[in-house]
């Protein structure tokens, strides 16, 4: 019988591309979280895929900013590149039909001495399939990948494929990490990723993207987890689109993460969150650090 291969696979594109929504398809589980506003990933999320002859141990990065100049900006941009630098296979996501500066600029950071596979991602939203192959033979020439697989990760297609083009290249023998585990990623941190995405996914149109969650305290008391946060905004005004009116939306955001977290901590939980400002926070490189960000 032959030993299991693993092996480290970097999930890279520009921002919206659908790295998040491909990563929590190819491993069953959402790990990484998802909103319709663009720059939801902050931090390399590593989600971990063991079949029976393989482990994938996929890195979802931030998509790669080329617009904003602040302390968190650039270290979301350290994410992109640290990840791609010790990665065994690279995925590099475009969207079908869209190809443009942005993701040019991501080609620029792509290794030359490791396989990268050019996943077209989001397939089912192209009317003429016909305008695929001359998409797929343009942005080809952008780089030498070692493979293309087109896919909808919202809808779960080809991903298979994707999955036997990635398996080629896993160069470890043995198992990465214990075959049941689905992340390297701490309860605490993905608490703290669960309420970010409900205030993203029920604000996002109001809400500025200077928005983050802090972990104040999180207990585990026989079943349950008792974890208190607190979402941090950069203005007074802000705090208010948050709470909501009589406190309906704050109420909602608690409710929904609760819901996500139960079902991926298998247990009870007792929520609460508040609203705290803190002006300049994305540019402030020490309370950056506090937050997971090197």
């Amino acid at each position: 019988m032959n030993p299991i291969r693993s092996g480290y696979i970097a999930i890279v594109g520009r921002p919206n591309v659908g790295k998040s929504t491909l990563l929590n398809r190819l491993i069953g589980e959402k790990i990484s979280i998802v909103s319709r506003k663009a720059q939801t990933t902050r931090h390399r999320v590593t989600g971990i895929l063991t079949d029976e002859s393989s482990q994938f141990v996929f890195v979802d990065t931030p998509g790669f900013q080329t617009q904003f100049v602040n302390a968190l900006n650039r270290a979301m941009n350290r994410g992109v590149t640290q990840t791609l630098a010790d990665v065994d296979v690279v995925l590099f996501v475009v969207e079908a039909g869209r190809f443009d500066d942005k993701d040019k600029a991501v080609i620029r950071l792509l290794p030359k001495d490791r396989p990268v596979i050019l996943v077209i991602n989001k397939t089912d939203q192209i009317k003429d399939r016909k305008t695929l192959f001359p998409f797929v033979a343009m942005v080809s020439q952008a780089h030498d990948f070692a493979a293309v697989v087109p896919v909808s990760a919202a809808k779960g297609r080809q991903t298979d494929d994707l999955l036997a083009a990635a398996r080629k290249y896993l160069p470890h023998e043995g198992l990465l990490f214990p075959e049941d585990e689905l992340t390297d990623k701490s309860e605490r941190f993905l608490a703290a990723e669960y309420i970010r995405e409900k205030v993203f996914r029920l604000l996002g149109d109001e809400l500025p993207y200077s928005t983050t969650v802090e972990i104040e305290k999180f207990e585990i008391e026989g079943e349950m987890r008792k974890i208190f946060a607190a979402v941090v905004v950069d203005r007074e005004g802000h705090k208010a689109i948050v709470i909501g009116k009589g406190g309906d939306s704050l109420k909602r955001i608690a409710s929904e993460a609760r819901r996500d977290m139960e079902r991926l901590f298998d247990g009870k939980v007792y929520l609460e969150i508040w609203v705290k400002v803190k002006s300049g926070w994305n540019d402030d490189e020490r309370l950056l650090k506090s937050l997971g960000y090197e």
